[in-house]
């Protein structure tokens, strides 16, 4: 009996851990140092995102991560909805125009046109192979970057992650900065990074301070350039984020509300039973 509940234990650790593994990408390879924890302004149950920040990330990204990847989950419109970079109409217009989008005809024959603000962005490249051929590795597209990476916070931190409303949600966002801004340490070999798995990545360093041009006055450095990018794919991840947050406060108040007055109905029909 006692042999078998040892193997039912080990069992089930076995499991568990198999399963955080496989719902952590980060964990399941040989992983770096844990990437420091960064102060977010959409962090928290009352964050927010910073539309400044947005905007100059979305920049980086065009100027620089555009490069390689797509970013095909998201429409030019979503840039100028609530919640986002909040880029005005005419301005998406504008910047839809510059993407030119396959299309066909009224004939049926495939044709190439300007981009509309309805349009989503257009793959960098036609299919994987095109895309190993011209970087020799796919690039991955960074629509849901933010979402899809993670990381292990140690014991007993992790365990909070796993209740709802507790996790700490900015893991892969933590990360994607961790990466770019302090993974490439080594001057000999442009494609090490120490946050990476297996810390051997195809992408070789792609910033440094003064490769983008900022014009609101911020600074052009690589730490700037990382935490707005890495920001503005947050909300690429996620761009409900704020108004899921607001609507998790009212449904918290609602019950905090409901409670209260079943509470007090219960005392007052059981009020007479003594």
């Amino acid at each position: 009996m006692k042999l078998f509940r040892t193997s039912s234990l080990l069992a089930a650790a076995a499991l568990a851990f198999g399963a955080l593994t496989m719902a952590n990408p980060v964990m399941a390879a040989e992983a770096g140092p844990t990437p420091e924890r960064q102060n977010w302004s959409f962090a928290g149950p009352f964050g927010q995102f910073d539309r400044a920040q947005l905007q100059r990330g979305f920049f980086v990204y065009r100027e620089v991560c555009q490069n390689c990847h797509s970013l095909s989950r998201v429409a030019f419109r979503n840039l100028s909805e609530k919640g986002g970079p909040e880029f005005s109409e005419s301005q998406i217009k504008a910047l839809a125009a510059e993407y030119p989008i396959k299309d066909f005809n009224d004939a049926g024959e495939p044709i190439e046109r300007p981009g509309r603000p309805a349009d989503y962005f257009p793959k960098r490249y036609p299919n994987d192979d095109a895309a190993k051929a011209a970087q020799g590795a796919v690039p991955p597209d960074l629509s849901v970057m933010a979402k899809a990476r993670s990381y292990s916070r140690g014991f007993p931190l992790f365990l909070l992650d796993m209740l709802p409303g507790m996790a700490y949600q900015e893991h892969g966002v933590d990360y994607i900065y961790a990466l770019l801004a302090k993974g490439y340490t080594k001057a000999d070999d442009e494609k090490w990074n120490a946050y990476f798995p297996g810390h051997t990545i195809a992408m070789a360093k792609p910033m440094g301070d003064g490769r983008v041009d900022y014009t609101d006055g911020s600074p052009k450095t690589l730490d700037q350039y990382t935490r707005d990018v890495s920001a503005f794919l947050m909300w690429a991840a996620e761009p409900k984020l704020e108004e899921r947050k607001k609507t998790g406060l009212r449904v918290m108040l609602f019950l905090l509300v409901f409670a209260g007055l079943l509470y007090f109905t219960k005392k007052k029909v059981w009020a007479d039973a003594h």
